[in-house]
């Protein structure tokens, strides 16, 4: 996949153009090289950079979209999980079948004994 040239390398590329521009004598041997074949090419180029920045904000949105949409979606999710505990129970098969434990499967917390307070054998 090719690299796009850097900023600067253009900004330098317009300004010859614009220099060859004021050149009245200027007569390339390539008709590649001619001034209005090098306009018509800078013409093709902003067209791309336009349609590509173009497609660059559309990306955004789109993504900004999906974003919401999932969150959105994310949200519901949770809010459903809450009203199958508020209607079953936290120990109800329900729970276990959405993707939650059952209250009854969690682990008990252990004890811990403080320190200092260690027995001595």
């Amino acid at each position: 996949m090719p690299t796009p040239l850097a900023p600067d390398t253009l900004d330098a590329d317009r300004a010859a153009l614009l220099a060859l521009r004021d050149l009245t004598d200027y007569t390339a041997v390539n008709p590649l090289y001619a001034t209005e074949s090098l306009i018509s090419l800078a013409q093709a180029m902003d067209r791309a950079l336009q349609a590509t920045q173009r497609a660059r904000k559309a990306l955004a949105a789109a993504r900004d979209a999906e974003i919401a949409a999932t969150r959105e979606f994310h949200n519901a999710i949770i809010g459903a999980k809450a009203a199958v505990i508020a209607q079953y129970g936290n120990d109800s098969p329900a729970v276990q079948a959405i993707g939650l434990k059952k209250k009854s499967e969690r682990k008990r917390p252990s004890r811990r004994i403080a320190r200092g307070t260690e027995a001595s054998v």
